[in-house]
């Protein structure tokens, strides 16, 4: 097993690279979609960073990321002693048709199936994804963890979990903002399984000629419905369903433990051990949640629900050899809070796999 760190695109820079490999990493996952703007009002990312132009909110994005940007960035990291090890999540300018069922579905397939020939040419060997129509919605920001340290959760039903998609939006941002008034139709989860059972079967053999494998982060919040439309999965079962569509080894999970322990019927560390054993694994979310939907808070990486060193035990039986991420942690009362929650998440993982690792050597 192997840690890294999860950087938004804001922080893919040498300051961050730096603080990655002093904390103990070895690899990272590069978020290229998130999104930054100045304060207008529409939200608008009239400021590129570096080669991702940013704007929260809105995504104006059409062109997928080129092989030259993906080798430019694994190299800067190598710079550092890392490797990228994955992209997480697709720019929605890039696939809202494929998600939406919509007239661009059929030219965005093929958009994506050369950003996976991008990716395999640059040697990025996975592609983390959430086939969302909602995306995260109905989360709060409290002092919820150990001594007041700021976390996020969900304190029960909300408006924002029942508040409908409008047109011209999904996973949360902009795709077009000259599109009619209106609501996205409620779909059935038939109809999305259908999405996605499509989309697989396109992107497979691709990701296989490319030696990519492609992972599906579980829904997050894991309920059955967000903002009147329906979840591909929230329970551990579903995603061994899923799984199932396509039984190619480059179909597999982005397993986020937060989620899993999130969702209200399962055993985490069943599940785990089920997606271990079968090589249905991309890489971890280590987070750290106490209660359940829609009543949940995340955690210290040590004092939630989850029995971390449980799970770091399955996977070392299992023969895991993947990345895993701090995820989420809660933010430090200091000058740097999202620094020292991530340090302190990191060595207390680091610490775990040596344990793990010495108590198997030794038995």
């Amino acid at each position: 097993m192997k840690l890294g760190f999860g950087l938004y695109s804001h922080m893919l820079n040498k300051e961050h690279y730096a603080f990655a490999r002093q904390a103990g990493a070895t690899h990272i996952i590069a978020h290229l979609t998130d999104y930054f703007y100045k304060g207008d009002k529409d939200g608008e990312a009239d400021q590129p960073l570096g080669n991702i132009e940013r704007g929260w909110g809105f995504t104006g994005k059409k062109n997928i990321w080129s092989f030259q940007q993906l080798l430019s960035l694994k190299q800067d990291m190598a710079e550092y002693d890392l490797k990228l090890e994955a992209l997480e999540n697709l720019d929605p300018g890039f696939w809202y048709d494929v998600l939406l069922d919509g007239p661009e579905r059929e030219k965005q397939i093929e958009n994506l199936k050369q950003l996976i020939r991008n990716m395999g040419m640059a040697g990025i060997p996975i592609l983390g994804y959430n086939f969302s129509l909602a995306g995260v919605s109905g989360r709060i920001k409290g002092s919820f963890a150990r001594g007041n340290a700021v976390a996020v959760g969900m304190e029960g039903p909300s408006k924002a979990l029942d508040t409908p998609i409008p047109n011209g939006m999904v996973w949360n941002m902009v795709y077009d903002r000259e599109v009619k008034k209106g609501d996205l139709k409620t779909i059935s989860h038939k109809e999305l399984i259908k999405r996605y059972k499509y989309f697989i079967a396109e992107m497979i053999p691709v990701a296989e000629e490319a030696n990519v494998r492609l992972a599906l982060h579980p829904d997050d919040p894991p309920m059955k419905e967000i903002r009147k439309q329906p979840r591909l999965g929230y329970q551990p079962d579903h995603y061994k369903n899923i799984m199932g569509y396509n039984k190619s080894p480059q179909h597999v999970m982005e397993l986020c433990l937060g989620t899993l322990g999130e969702m209200v019927d399962g055993d985490i560390y069943e599940a785990v051990d089920f997606f271990s054993l079968n090589n249905k694994i991309g890489y971890i979310h280590c987070r750290n949640i106490r209660g359940k939907v829609p009543y949940y808070k995340e955690t210290f990486v040590d004092e939630g629900d989850i029995d971390m060193h449980r799970i770091f035990k399955i996977l070392k039986k299992n023969n895991f050899k993947g990345v895993l991420i701090p995820d989420h942690a809660p933010q430090m009362s200091c000058d740097a809070p999202w620094h020292a929650g991530m340090a302190y998440a990191m060595g207390y993982l680091k610490a775990l796999l040596q344990i793990v690792h010495e108590s198997n050597e030794n038995s």
